[in-house]
């Protein structure tokens, strides 16, 4: 989506993180410098405490050739049908933080998603910058996509968040935590997101097995055409290096061996 260029433009180009001063807070840019050779991201001092902190995750373990698929849905561009089937072929788990306006504008994807065994992710309803918001607002945001989820798909609310345009800092962890979610961020990402910028499927599938790592939590954008065309024979050529795919329960267990629930 539109929203996302600032924010994801910022994860391929930076090889750290850094932050501004914004309303006496400061406020984080997710990026990372992108894997090569199956080596480990590595986000460094201060936010690697800051993260475990708050139980916030971008990795899993970095011994385990276990990876985690997860998607970013702002609106549909008639590609999720595809990467669902996809999934559910190669029974491959996912997890897809959506917004409001994908529930209601695309509600029967949503409903597939769930009766496939995904796990729902909270994208924020209004796609705001939550660095800059009140504690109020953030837990607003946050609960008003668990009202309009459950009034849609019955599902009771969700438990991970991921922060639009990967924008955050201490509070957004810190309510959210008080709020019951978990920030989940990512250590494989690429310029996706442009609906009609079309690369080919080559393209995603160069970017994704070129940073391709033990623990990693991959983002991709549902929008691309490339990524929906890609993801079959990335997932089997994963699989034949001997990486298997978790959901993001299975690394939160794996952290703590208790039920994130």
């Amino acid at each position: 989506m539109k929203k996302h260029i600032l924010g994801i433009s910022f994860v391929l180009v930076a090889t750290f993180i850094s932050f501004i001063s914004v309303a006496k807070a400061e406020e984080f840019h997710w990026g990372f410098k992108p894997s090569r050779n199956g080596e480990t991201v590595e986000i460094g001092e201060p936010l690697e405490s800051m993260l475990s902190k708050y139980g916030a995750l971008y990795k899993g373990n970095e011994e385990k050739k276990i990876v985690y698929l997860t998607f970013d849905n702002g609106y549909e561009n008639g590609y999720t049908e595809s990467i669902l089937n996809t999934l559910r072929k190669e029974n491959a788990p996912a997890t897809f933080f959506l917004t409001g306006h994908y529930l209601t504008s695309a509600t029967d994807l949503v409903k597939t998603m769930i009766k496939d065994g995904h796990i729902i992710g909270n994208h924020s309803y209004g796609h705001p910058n939550m660095a800059r918001l009140s504690a109020n607002e953030m837990v607003k945001e946050w609960q008003q996509f668990d009202n309009k989820l459950n009034e849609l798909t019955g599902v009771k609310r969700t438990y991970y968040a991921r922060p639009p345009e990967g924008i955050f800092n201490e509070q957004v962890l810190k309510v959210g935590n008080e709020a019951g979610y978990r920030h989940m961020f990512w250590s494989i990402a690429f310029k996706d997101w442009l609906k009609d910028e079309r690369r080919g499927a080559q393209y995603a599938y160069d970017a994704l097995m070129g940073q391709l790592h033990p623990g990693a939590i991959i983002l991709m954008h549902t929008v691309a055409q490339d990524n929906a065309e890609a993801l079959p024979k990335f997932i089997k050529d994963a699989k034949a290096q001997g990486y298997t795919f978790g959901s993001l329960d299975d690394l939160v267990l794996e952290n703590e061996k208790i039920s994130p629930y």
